[in-house]
Parts: C-alpha cells; structure tokens; sequence
C-alpha cells in the first residue's frame, strides 16, 4: 500500500523534472511546508487498515464493505470539532440514517449469515464488527488532518500521498524487524516456526508464484490511482465528499461478489445498505435535499466553499463547506 503511496511522491518529482525541461509554468503549489506533518496522517492510515483487515478475518466480506460507510458520521462529526464546520438539520438526520443503516447491516451477519461462509462464532463476528468501526474512526481522523493541513498549504495531491507513503513504508520496514522475531505460537500451534510477520517467507513466495507477483503490483498501482484521486477531492471539495463518494464503490464490490459466487444475496444486508445510502446523499446534500428544495420549496442554502481559490491562486480556509459540491463531485 505505501509502496503505490510512494510511487506518487516519483510521479511528482519526473513531472516538475518535464516541466523544467520544457520551460514550462511549474504550477507546484507550496514547496515551503515540512513534510513531516504528513507523518500523522500516514500513521492513522497504516493503523485504521490494520485494525480493518484484522476485522475482515473475523466477518463476512460484505459486512466489511458496508460497514465502512461508518466512516462519513465521524468525518461530519470530526468536521464539526476540529475544522469549525456547522451542520445543517438534514445533515445530522443524513447521520443517523446512516447508524441506522450500519445497525441493520451489522446485526445481518447474526440474523441470517452467508451459508456461503464457514459458520463463525458469534463474539468473533461482534469483534470483527467493532473493529471495523474503530478503524474508521482512525480513517476519519487521518482525512480530517489532511483536509486541516491542504486548506493551510498548496500542496499539489501527488505530492501529499507521496510523502504519506515514505512514511508508512519506513515506519512499517522498521517495524518488520521486532514483528520477524515475536513468534506467537501460543495462538497458532498448527504454524510450525510461526512468526507474527515473516518477510523472507514473503518475498520466497513472491519468487515462486507469478500470480502474487501480478496481484502485488496490481494493488500498488490501484492504491497509487486511488489515493491520488482521493485526495484530489479532498483538496478540491472536503473530506466528507470523498468519504460519501469512497462508500459508493460498495455496490460495485457486492454486485461483483455475488457475479462470481463470493457471496449471497441477503434481503437485510440490501436494506441495510439502501438506508446507508439515502442517509449518505441525505447528509451530503445530494439528490434527496436539491430535489426538496426544487419541488417544496425548501430555499437555498447559504454556504462557502470550504478551499475558495482567490485571484492570486491561493487557497484560503473558511469555517463553512459548500454542500451543494456534492453534485459536482
């Protein structure tokens, strides 16, 4: 992940190098902030997908997609604390709509669980759940900051995810070494010379299995394309915007599980999911809300753009978003 991260960071630097070479306009944005303020974020990072994946082990794939969606009520509520953002009446019913959602998707598992899966226990799905939801609170966190430092500096997209990726991937190669050597055979007896991280094990199957090989680089350029355009849309827009847009591609994800037989369609999950959905667009002033106001006459809104470019090509900060950016998201 923090490879495809620090690939952004080498895509930056060979486009101001053409620049150069061209004599081009180098439309960098800010070069005088200390990059170690990208540290942060890519520490919230590395541990909301731990924490996430740690959960996946422990639930079902769908639940685990869905349950992300978690992630738009502590960006709102983040927003209100950290970056004075005033939510709007709807704003907070989109909230609840969307814990209601993630309330009905949670208990599915317990409900009526995929027989495509290996029935779990149920305190391993309530863990695998609640971890989930932790790591979005850490995930929240990590866009809160990033929005918090781009409104401050312009610094161009390539450039912030490069750095949060030699970050990661430096604090995480340290952190190999102590993994390499704490062997946790007390859990996992069936593991001969278990080890919590072996790297040399990986990079052995790396070298024997071309299919891993392709899976590998495939993610380090889907997590490269990504977080880039992520972040563009949270310099551009907010961070609840990329959240609400993060959480749509779980519809690709289900649709896809079940063409291929990964899973099974579920009557509660669906449900679940419509109200997360509708509570999302809600929140985000998208669709329910302009179609409101077009046809009840429910008014415009008065808002600011959160990052308004000036004449001069800066951005400043204001205290209040533009809801309506939604749509052009």
């Amino acid at each position: 992940m923090f490879i495809g991260e620090s690939s952004c960071l080498l895509a930056f630097k060979l486009i101001v190098l053409y620049r150069m070479c061209r004599k081009l306009p180098l439309d960098i944005g800010e070069q005088k902030f200390n990059p170690i303020v990208m540290l942060p974020p890519a520490m919230c990072d590395m541990c909301a997908t731990s924490l996430m994946y740690m959960g996946l082990t422990l639930t079902y794939p769908s639940i685990f997609q869905m349950l992300r969606g978690a992630v738009v009520i502590f960006t709102g509520l983040l927003s209100v604390a950290f970056l004075n953002r005033r939510l709007h009446a709807y704003q907070w019913w989109g909230i609840f709509l969307v814990f209601v959602g993630l309330i009905v998707v949670g208990i599915s598992d317990v409900v009526e669980p995929d027989p495509s899966q290996s029935q779990r226990p149920i305190t391993n799905l309530i863990t695998g759940d609640l971890l989930i939801v932790i790591a979005q609170i850490i995930t929240a966190t990590q866009m809160v900051i990033e929005e918090k430092f781009l409104s401050k500096y312009d610094v161009q997209p390539l450039q912030a995810v490069g750095w949060e990726g030699v970050f990661g991937f430096t604090v995480l190669s340290l952190l190999l070494i102590p993994f390499y050597f704490i062997t946790p055979c007390a859990i996992r007896i069936d593991i001969p010379d278990c080890r919590l991280e072996d790297a040399p094990d990986a990079f052995h199957q790396l070298k024997n299995n071309p299919i891993i090989v392709i899976a590998t680089v495939g993610t380090i350029l889907s997590i490269a394309f990504f977080n880039f355009a992520g972040i563009s849309v949270t310099r551009e827009m907010s961070a609840t915007t990329r959240m609400v847009l993060d959480s749509l591609r779980t519809v690709v994800i289900w649709v896809v599980s079940m063409m291929v037989g990964w899973e099974h369609f579920n009557w509660i999950q669906l449900i679940g999911f419509l109200i997360l959905l509708v509570g999302t667009f809600i929140y985000n002033d998208a669709v329910f809300m302009p179609l409101y106001r077009r046809y009840l006459g429910g008014g415009d809104l008065e808002t600011t753009p959160l990052l308004s470019p000036e004449a001069d090509g800066t951005i400043n900060y204001n205290n209040s978003v533009d809801i309506d950016n939604a749509t052009k998201a």
